[in-house]
């Protein structure tokens, strides 16, 4: 897991899925954009688990993992 800091200000999270039963499993690209300050993005790539957020939204973006990981694909 990677977690580092945007100069917009924010944050990004990788979350290698390789070694995990989550590695095939994809979550489509998902947007929410409330202000500059506000903001979360999070998708799959290349067995990766990925997260763009604003400086405040950094439990927001690994809740989104969490519940993703946790809930049983359909």
């Amino acid at each position: 897991m990677k977690v580092a800091t945007l100069d917009n200000p924010g944050w990004t999270v990788e979350i290698d899925l390789e070694e995990t039963d989550l590695k095939g499993r994809e979550y489509p690209r998902q947007d929410v954009n409330r202000n500059t300050q506000d903001w979360v993005r999070a998708w799959t790539a290349e067995k990766t688990f990925h997260a763009a957020c604003g400086p405040g939204n950094l439990g927001k973006a690994l809740a989104i993992f969490r519940t993703w990981a946790t809930t049983r694909a359909l």
